[in-house]
């Protein structure tokens, strides 16, 4: 019997624990590290494990940063996202990176065993519902059916304008401008203006430049505030996207 080497990437530690609790019921597991955040992901890499458990949202650096990083370090290792997170953004984000496979947390035990016993073989696992969310919107190409006034309110969201700028540069109000956010946010199956623009950029529907710095309320990258989203998409707190002129996404 091949035994399993695995390490378990989550900032949570009652997460980690849970994990490890269940994978030590398997025989052919070995949990051989914990990491708290990316920087320890890449610091344990000398353990040599054969699966990485991987969460998205971690600080410092995030699971999809890490899973680039490790790979280039060592593209043998397996890399299993296990996340709350199942946007289409966060799901293609993974999957460029390099992940072998995207597992949701409310997955029962033996379809993670299942997952990891997959990947380390090789083979490709994704959540039944990853799977429809990536049919539904290979029916539907990315962000094709924004108008042209969408893209002009986009633009001017990554070159940091607020809703109020917006509205006095394409003369019209802030609540239709709002009204723009929120179809803008339905159509590219984001939750706010930091995720808008950076699939906007992934997709090339707008172009930029270097580096774009984003001050934006949201949570899920800064842990703190209040998120932006399609009830409320007026933004403000610093995050950086590394994209490829330098812009910023700001609030009054």
């Amino acid at each position: 019997m091949t035994t399993i080497r695995i390490l378990i990437a989550d900032d949570h530690p009652v997460v980690r624990s849970g994990l490890r609790s269940m994978l030590a019921s398997q025989p052919d597991f070995e949990v051989i590290g914990e990491a708290a955040n990316g920087l320890e992901v890449l610091a344990l890499t000398n353990l040599r494990p054969a699966v990485v458990l991987m969460d998205l949202r971690m600080p410092g650096l995030d699971g999809v940063a890490t899973t680039r990083k490790l790979l280039q370090q060592d593209p043998a290792i397996r890399v299993l996202v296990l996340t709350t997170y199942d946007t289409d953004s966060d799901i293609f984000r993974a999957i460029d990176a390099g992940v072998t496979g995207y597992l949701l947390k409310d997955a029962p035990p033996e379809e993670l065993f299942h997952a990891i016993r997959a990947i380390a073989r090789g083979e490709s696992v994704l959540a039944p519902r990853v799977t429809t969310n990536l049919m539904q919107r290979l029916k539907t190409p990315f962000g094709d059916d924004l108008s042209a006034r969408e893209l002009e309110v986009l633009r001017q969201v990554a070159q940091g304008a607020s809703n109020k700028e917006i509205g006095r540069s394409l003369h019209i109000s802030e609540a239709t401008v709002k009204t723009h956010l929120i179809h803008i946010f339905s159509k590219l199956s984001v939750n706010d203006r930091t995720a808008a623009v950076r699939v906007a950029l992934e997709r090339n529907l707008i172009s930029l430049g270097a580096h774009v710095n984003v001050r934006i309320k949201d949570t899920s990258m800064v842990g703190e505030g209040i998120a932006p989203s399609a009830a409320n998409p007026e933004p403000c707190v610093n995050v950086s996207i590394h994209t490829a002129p330098q812009c910023m996404v700001t609030c009054d």
